[in-house]
């Protein structure tokens, strides 16, 4: 890997040692406006905190460049919202030609044009920033002003489609295969989490069918005892009051409602037995 630093003598000579070579990175700090040309750059990383428009024209204009037919540069960005902004801008500044500017001022703007020549074109935020490492993964690919793909892991077969590529393609067939994929991948995200619902529903009525017969196990032993009991408390009621059986058991009804005793559930038993003890 060259690494190029634009405060070192010779970067320049450097970089084309690297434009020369076979190597196939190159590393290249603040090196975006003095002569940096490299014809055959094709994949860039945009590691750098700097998002001023103008820097970032810079450093994507070394690769956009006349190519054949079919072949394509791709530069990786971090997934901030400023500089996918000024990626998806970029194609409309490219396919604008401005006229003649009205205003006194004829000819460049010697302050810009200073500011895009100077040697150190990048803020410099080292003192402030420390990176000490970071893992990367596909967010989504910018082509032709637009968006395609969502969030996918590294190394996963989502990001090995949207990576190769095929570079034989003119522009509204890439769009088209762009699309395409776009669909496929959302379509497989919808069927997989449709499956997992499924399968956690399948687990929720297993788990359900499972636990049915110990209830109703307990509720076939607990349900006697639980009638013995308010036909019990009903005897005692009507010795007490002079009641008939009949009328107790209406009573009981009518106030904690349910079907007759003999279709009680044990619930509806217990509240029965619960509110007799009250008298």
């Amino acid at each position: 890997v060259a690494i190029v630093l634009s405060d070192e003598p010779g970067a320049s000579a450097r970089i084309e040692t690297f434009s020369n070579s076979t190597d196939e990175w190159m590393v290249a700090v603040r090196m975006v406006s003095e002569g940096v040309d490299v014809p055959r750059l094709a994949v860039g990383v945009y590691a750098t905190s700097a998002s001023t428009p103008l820097f970032f024209a810079q450093a994507i204009g070394r690769f956009v460049r006349s190519r054949m037919p079919g072949e394509t540069a791709s530069v990786f960005l971090p997934s901030v919202p400023v500089l996918l902004d000024l990626a998806a801008k970029l194609e409309v500044s490219r396919d604008h030609v401005l006229g003649k500017p009205d205003r006194p001022n004829e000819g460049w703007d010697d302050e810009l044009l200073q500011d895009a020549n100077r040697k150190e074109s990048e803020p410099d935020f080292l003192p402030k920033y420390e990176s000490l490492g970071a893992d990367a993964e596909l967010d989504s690919l910018i082509y032709d002003g637009s968006t395609y793909g969502t969030g996918t892991f590294s190394g996963s077969a989502e990001e090995a489609d949207y990576l190769g590529l095929p570079g034989l393609l003119d522009a509204e067939q890439m769009r088209e295969l762009l699309r395409k994929r776009q669909e496929e991948q959302l379509d497989a995200r919808e069927i997989e989490e449709k499956r997992r619902k499924e399968q956690e529903r399948l687990k929720q009525r297993e788990a359900e069918i499972h636990e049915k017969p110990a209830t109703d196990e307990v509720a076939s032993d607990e349900i006697p005892r639980l009638r013995k009991e308010l036909n019990t408390i009903v005897s005692i009621t009507s010795g007490r009051t002079g009641r008939p059986h009949g009328a107790i058991h209406t009573e009981a009804r009518k106030n904690c409602g349910g079907p007759p005793t003999a279709l009680c559930s044990a619930q509806q038993l217990r509240d029965r037995i619960a509110y007799l003890r009250q008298w």
